[in-house]
Order: structure tokens, then sequence, then C-alpha cells
């Protein structure tokens, strides 16, 4: 297994989103401890966010 990068901080969204643009994210998570997530109560929404 590869050793996992440190996981930048981000200043604003938009820096974020252009970092994970060009990156994988297998360099920074191990994916193979996450776990299923069920949001069950969530509503949808009509308003933007």
């Amino acid at each position: 297994m590869n050793k996992l990068r440190k996981m930048p901080e981000f200043k604003t969204e938009a820096e974020e989103r252009e970092f994970w643009e060009i990156h994988d994210s297998t360099d920074y998570l191990d994916w193979s401890q996450a776990k299923l997530a069920s949001f069950s109560k969530l509503k949808p929404s009509t308003t933007t966010i």
C-alpha cells in the first residue's frame, strides 16, 4: 500500500475544487477504511445552496 500524502489546507472552496480537479483522492484518503453512511432523515431542498 502506498503511503498517504498529507491533506492540504484550503483557504477557499474554489481553491479546494481546483485542487481535486487535478489530484486523485486515493493519494490522500484510505478508501478501504470508509464506512457506509445513511442519511435517512435528509429531506430534499428547493433552495439552491
